[in-house]
């Protein structure tokens, strides 16, 4: 059982530090963000905080879109149209210790990115012993970072009172309506690496009324049928397609978009040849997905039908505007993933779903194992 944020009164949190974990790792271009949706996400928390008299200390993390660690330095900027925010480059030194000290009530300090800590990443108790001492409680509000087991999310919980934050809270009420869901119940997943969505497509094939595959995961089905890929993305390895293949649940796109050279054309998945690289699914595609969801009663989405970051955008944005068009006729949508979001903003179309998740792989873990380690860090 979590206790959450929300359930705390002014006098349980006036005058304390509290320890913040957040998830502020957003797409930035020379030094700005340039996309606000998980900053908006923790935005109720920390007004709660301030509201509560609270002195908020942030922790969080930001990398660029190669997976380098850079400043928090542009969310700070950000941040501040919001609230006042301090900013400490350090930890533990005699800086970072007067800026607590001189900290009041309704005050925010964010610290510098908590993965330049190689202890943050090792979970290192040492290291979460010294950050526990900076507050008085801990909030995870970083549900996109809970599916880590990093020093801020699974050991300091542990060493001071805790609760889950706001944001947190909605991800696990939305998230968990699809462990119960209205039928007919539609599961959509894209993207790559189908090791890491095995499990999702495998548990789902069993709940779900229907589990499309596409993107580079649709890929290993087509080489599993005996289809030629060409130079299309997979993933090397056996994982029990065969056998998937079995389930008349499972289905892929009914056509793609390949590339030749300068040539881009639409094929049938088994008429691809040697030369061509499969880049996103095709037209008729896009009607079969119309079919597929017309109806539904619940459409969990999580991944492109394509290479979104490559430029093939417009089939993953036809298929957020039929998501869209059946949320308004009163089917339930989940929605997350990075390509996922991308594809929504690219439209102007974020009000018209049931909930869209802050995570991408927290999402999908917790939809697999209907828990993360960091949630069940709260309940300890």
């Amino acid at each position: 059982m979590i206790k959450y944020l929300d359930e705390l009164k002014k006098e349980d949190l006036k005058g304390k530090k509290v320890l913040l974990r957040l998830d502020l790792n957003v797409p930035t271009i020379e030094g700005k963000v340039t996309d606000i949706n998980r900053i908006e996400g923790i935005i109720s928390t920390v007004d709660f905080l301030r509201q509560h008299d609270a002195q908020t200390i942030i922790l969080a993390h930001i990398e660029d879109k190669d997976g380098n660690l850079i400043s928090l330095l542009p969310v700070l900027d950000y941040l501040n149209g919001y609230f006042p925010v301090q900013f400490s480059k350090t930890y533990f030194d005699a800086e970072a210790n007067a800026k607590l000290l001189e900290m009041k009530n309704k005050n925010v300090l964010l610290f510098e990115n908590i993965r330049f800590n190689p202890a943050e990443k090792e979970n290192d108790p040492e290291f979460a012993k010294k950050l526990s001492q900076m507050g008085d409680l801990y909030v995870n509000d970083a549900f996109s970072v809970s599916h880590r087991k990093h020093a801020s999310i699974i050991a300091l919980p542990g060493l001071m009172p805790h609760y889950g934050g706001l944001l947190l809270k909605k991800e696990i009420e939305n998230l968990s309506h699809v462990f119960n869901p209205n039928h007919p119940f539609v599961f959509i997943i894209g993207g790559a690496k189908f090791d890491t969505k095995l499990p999702i497509i495998k548990k789902y094939l069993e709940r779900a009324d229907s589990v499309f595959v596409s993107g580079a995961l649709a890929h290993n089905i087509f080489k599993e049928l005996g289809y030629e890929i060409g130079t299309s993305l997979y993933s090397k390895g056996d994982f029990g397609i065969k056998e998937m293949l079995k389930s008349n649940k499972l289905i892929t796109s009914v056509d793609v978009t390949v590339i030749n050279g300068d040539k881009i054309e639409f094929k049938n998945p088994n008429e691809v040849t040697k030369d061509d690289c499969i880049v996103d699914a095709g037209p008729k595609t896009i009607d079969q997905l119309r079919n597929l969801i017309k109806g539904a009663k619940t459409i969990v989405w999580n991944g492109p039908l394509g290479n979104y970051e490559a430029g093939y955008k417009d089939k993953t944005e036809s298929l957020a505007e039929l998501i869209a068009e059946e949320t308004l006729n009163g089917a339930m949508s989940i929605v997350g993933g990075g390509d996922t979001l991308a594809s929504i903003n690219a439209l102007n179309i974020k009000d018209k779903f049931s909930f869209i998740s802050t995570g991408g792989g927290a999402m999908l873990d917790y939809l697999v194992y209907e828990t993360l380690p960091g949630i069940e860090a709260l309940e300890i």
